[in-house]
């Protein structure tokens, strides 16, 4: 690597052998390297496809800043930068981690060259056909099923740009590059457990069945699609790993496949316009003031041109509703204030392996100012740094002795942990006279410490005021706790990188960066300013959060402190 490249590093190198070790512990049997028997080798090398019969369409548009960035070899990843002025492909480089490798490898990037006019073309098809020269036959690293499936679908996306341009021999090297990796998904992808390769699998053989093979097998190819859209959609729309951005992902593949069959003039399944609408109905609940999305459990802030794209695809406007019972969320709006209540329990297996522990968690944002998140996420950063974030003190709930309220445990099948629980996890709504409430609790610490964890939250009619309390309440049903020794507990506000707090005697002050003025304020005598991180943009940003520490009683009723505490976010008017 060039001395420019090492001095663009934006953090320390690890070792190769720390590395592969937080490859393994981290991405588990998905990141294993993919093996090729003598009888796979001869499935997927079945000579060049026909060619194209019809070529996609790209429902979101791509990313021209990343494009100008990438002319200018600039290849950044998460925390990861590498600068390669002289034209050289990224993965004739040491790459400085598996993680940034594998981002490498599926190809996320192409589209954003093709914005690049002329220049940003020829570059984006001199570096598949690198990649085809280096990888193109078999790779262990870069043919694990779902890397290979990305790459296909996002070389796929690239249409007649990357496919139809070029001397015959290297048009034809694509083709038959691409039908390799096509061959080599479809072989693996039901004996798959990850459920968004089992997805992308299931989305890439209806594409190429009418991409490429002229409609052959794609009646099995339709009906794998619907027994995957039944086990990944909740009937109210959300996706059941109970991430938004997942959702919106997905709802963008279903809509270019809508695309595929009215052009091909096809008749269209009719589960596919229906999961369409109800996959959107969810998408708008969650969009915020900002036109991105809420970044719950493993999403992240989805830039507001990709949520516009898939609605604007909806064949009908979207159902408005407060209570998405079956994905577990609640939401409360009030003259532009938002609130995103996370009143559901953990996934079930095998959508849990990236599930955050977040119950009673929830967002607050004031028009397209964010103030009230996560420590969020993003597929871009590290994944350790995805890892140390599922806990349930990166979200803005309460967490006691540390420990949190959904339990992890190893899935056999992934080698992944997830999350199970907490058991009881439910919200009571009432709206009157233009206000609301919510009445949620869950019994995460039940088993252990005998307390259920309330949250009741309150929203004024003019979206000016929210208040919550937080309590810790011992059930008449688990009798009287022979210890009286107090349980440490803490209750986190953390803030998005775009609001300052600052101190003011018996409150917080909150200055977004878009305008809004909050003010918190809270019945516990010593709320504190600490620092957290945020990954909700693709990389990790310092932020704050507000803590309130206390000790709780083991015998309370939940009434009165030190097991009730009291807050409130105020709106500032307007000078």
């Amino acid at each position: 690597m060039s001395e420019s490249s090492r001095n663009d590093q934006a953090k320390p190198r690890r070792s190769a052998e720390a590395d592969a070790e937080l490859w393994a512990r981290y991405t588990g049997k998905t990141g294993e390297d993919a093996k090729a028997s003598p009888v796979h080798r001869l499935k997927i090398a079945s000579g060049i496809a026909d060619g194209f019969g019809l070529h996609m369409r790209q429902i979101v548009q791509p990313d021209e800043l990343r494009g100008q960035m990438l002319i200018k070899g600039v290849w950044r990843i998460g925390m990861d930068r590498v600068s390669l002025p002289d034209g050289t492909a990224p993965w004739a480089q040491t790459m400085p981690s598996r993680h940034y490798a594998d981002r490498l490898h599926r190809f996320d990037w192409l589209a954003d060259l093709f914005t690049q006019g002329d220049v940003g073309a020829d570059r984006a098809r001199f570096l598949v056909d690198d990649w085809i020269d280096n990888f193109g036959r078999f790779d262990g690293f870069s043919w694990r099923t779902g890397c290979a499936a990305d790459r296909v679908w996002n070389w796929l996306n690239c249409g007649a740009a990357l496919f139809e341009v070029g001397e015959e021999a290297v048009r034809n090297a694509r083709l038959d590059a691409l039908g390799r990796q096509v061959r080599h998904v479809l072989a693996l992808v039901d004996s798959e457990v990850e459920p968004s390769v089992r997805w992308r699998g299931s989305i890439l053989g209806v594409a190429t069945s009418i991409c490429l093979g002229r409609g052959k097998g794609l009646d099995q190819a339709l009906m794998r699609l619907e027994s995957e859209c039944t086990a990944q959609f909740f009937p109210d729309g959300g996706h059941v790993s109970r991430s938004p951005a997942r959702a919106v992902r997905c709802l963008a593949d279903l809509i270019a496949l809508h695309d595929l069959l009215v052009r091909s003039e096809r008749d269209e399944p009719e589960f596919l316009p229906r999961w369409i609408q109800r996959v959107g109905g969810m998408v708008a609940f969650f969009r915020s003031g900002d036109g991105a999305l809420p970044p719950f459990n493993d999403g992240d802030e989805r830039w507001p041109e990709a949520v516009d794209a898939v609605l604007a695809h909806l064949s009908q406007a979207p159902r408005k509703f407060s209570v998405a019972p079956k994905s577990g969320f609640h939401k409360l709006e009030k003259s532009g204030t938002l609130l995103l209540l996370d009143a559901g329990a953990a996934p079930e297996l095998p959508f849990g392996d990236h599930a955050h522990a977040g119950a009673l968690g929830f967002e607050l944002h004031d028009g397209p100012a964010r103030l009230v998140t996560s420590c969020g996420c993003s597929p871009e950063v590290d994944i350790d740094f995805q890892a140390a974030v599922r806990r349930t003190g990166a979200h803005s709930t309460l967490i006691l002795d540390n420990t949190d309220s959904a339990r992890f445990t190893s899935n056999d099948e992934t080698g992944l942990l997830y999350p199970e629980g907490p058991e009881g996890i439910s919200a009571k709504r009432l709206e009157e006279d233009n206000e609301i409430w919510l009445d949620a609790q869950h019994g995460g610490y039940k088993a252990t410490y005998g307390l259920l964890h309330r949250r009741r939250l309150f929203m004024s009619g003019d979206g000016a005021r929210l208040t919550g309390e937080d309590s810790l309440a011992r059930p008449v049903s688990a009798g009287v706790s022979e210890s009286d020794e107090q349980i440490a507990f803490a209750i986190r506000f953390h803030l998005h990188p775009t609001v300052t707090p600052h101190l003011a005697g018996d409150s917080i002050l909150l200055v977004s960066d878009y305008g809004p003025r909050w003010r918190f304020k809270s019945s516990h005598a010593e709320a504190r300013l600490e620092q957290t991180i945020y990954l909700g943009r693709g990389i990790a940003e310092r932020s704050e959060q507000i803590v309130l520490n206390g000790r709780a009683h083991p015998n309370s009723d939940g009434s009165k402190p030190p097991n009730c505490v009291r807050w409130a976010f105020l709106k500032e008017q307007a000078k």
